[in-house]
């Protein structure tokens, strides 16, 4: 089997683990299961859930099982970790939603026909949910010593500040009990997950050791940080989300293919699956040739795939030459043109019969008309890639694109758009 271990150290995604020799030796001896969970918070993972999704692979792929856990009860309590304030609770029925669209978005990247060692998916509400409050407090809550529960410093962070209520309080007991669970149904002698979730984490270790007298281990994965300290996964338009609807996978292309210099080889090591020869390539390409963003492409591209598909970042790839006068404008398609530019400065008219100039200042791509003239008079104004050198140049119904939009573009970079209706 591959050292999985070596592998994880090498790609930076071991931040904390309970006996990092103990976990290597047991993996050694053959396959083991591990488990990662995520909550049903939001209709859809976001780009951070995909550092525990994509070491669930990697697991996988090097000969042992994972367990995707979707929290179907935890998920109607709300874990305080990395919190300021109470979460809101959502409605049952909500979170019944959720999880099942988060279960098929988790299943994507897990094989359930492997063997020895499909993957497994389970959600948390099969046991709480005929879990009654004296059992609870009895056979589980027992073995919580008060004392160092409230230590634990997403605890001790909440009761500094607004404080915490007693649902959030139990949350690591009812994520501790998850791991017991797993330990007795499916042998699970690995959990892992990002840094944050180390106290809810070492809880499950310590309660398997209570109980079971079993010796489990806990692995946490560091939050991905940016270079320039702006928070990663965070957009103009929110956060990063996996689900298409809510993100388009031009929008998510787009974010990985402007990753910073200073970033890209991290992202390369964390989010895609290319070896160390590889990526060291990629590493030497942005010290030699950074114009060229070798390493941003291979990023976005292998991303986008992974998570949309060939046929989508063929449309994206399409689509962001195009906009720069590199393709076709009209084979784009209207849901493909209409998130290319939802990401540029946009402008949104009822009907036709402004100019040109009108429209390039309308739509924020210039800071005036008098720079929008300017720009064309200087041979910089582009209405659908066409060059336009009339400063009283009016679009019509023939220019529009799919009938509803048309691409401005100022000098060779600078893209803005135009939606009609």
């Amino acid at each position: 089997m591959t050292d999985i271990i070596d592998d994880l150290a090498w790609r930076g995604l071991i931040a904390q683990s309970t006996d990092l020799d103990a976990l290597r030796a047991s993996m050694a001896k053959g396959p083991i299961s591990v488990y990662a969970g995520f909550d049903p918070t939001a209709p859809s993972l976001h780009v951070g859930h995909f550092v525990p999704l994509l070491t669930l692979r990697r697991i996988q792929l090097a000969g042992h099982r994972p367990i995707g856990l979707v929290g179907g009860a935890t998920g109607l309590i709300g874990d305080p970790s990395g919190r300021n304030t109470e979460r809101s609770l959502n409605a049952g029925d909500v979170v019944a939603g959720w999880v099942e669209r988060l279960r098929g978005q988790v299943g994507r990247f897990l094989d359930f026909e492997a063997q020895p060692n499909a993957a497994l998916m389970v959600s948390n509400l099969d046991w709480t949910a005929e879990l009654s409050a004296i059992d609870f407090l009895r056979d589980i809550g027992k073995h919580f010593p008060v004392n160092r529960m409230l230590a634990r410093e997403s605890v001790a962070a909440r009761l500094a500040g607004e404080g915490l209520s007693y649902t959030e309080f139990s949350y690591q007991i009812l994520q501790a009990n998850d791991y017991l669970e797993l330990y007795r149904r499916h042998g699970c002698s690995l959990q892992i997950g990002g840094s944050d979730q180390w106290g809810n984490i070492t809880a499950g270790v310590d309660l398997v050791r209570r109980v079971e007298g079993g010796h489990v281990h806990a692995l946490t994965l560091p939050l991905i940080t940016k270079a320039d300290g702006t928070k990663f996964g965070k957009t103009a338009g929110g956060a990063l989300w996996l689900d298409p609807a809510m993100t388009s996978p031009y929008a998510f292309y787009q974010y990985f293919l402007n990753a910073d210099d200073r970033d890209v080889i991290h992202y390369l090591k964390v989010f895609t699956f290319r070896s160390r020869e590889e990526i060291e390539e990629l590493e030497k390409a942005v010290a030699e040739r950074p114009f060229a963003r070798e390493a941003q492409r291979a990023l976005a591209e292998e991303l986008t795939e992974l998570l949309h598909g060939k046929a989508e970042l063929e449309a994206v790839v399409a689509a962001s030459k195009a906009l720069f006068g590199q393709g076709s404008l009209e084979e784009l398609s209207a849901p493909t043109l209409e998130a290319a530019l939802a990401e540029v400065p946009l402008a949104k008219v009822d009907s036709l019969g402004a100019t040109l100039v009108d429209l390039m200042a309308e739509s924020g791509l210039v800071e005036s008309k008098s720079a929008a003239r300017r720009a064309v008079k200087e041979g910089g104004a582009y209405l659908n890639n066409v060059k336009i050198t009339d400063e009283a140049y009016t679009p019509s119904a023939d220019d529009l694109l799919q009938g509803r939009f048309l691409v401005l573009r100022r000098g060779k970079k600078s893209i803005g758009g135009v939606v009609v209706g």
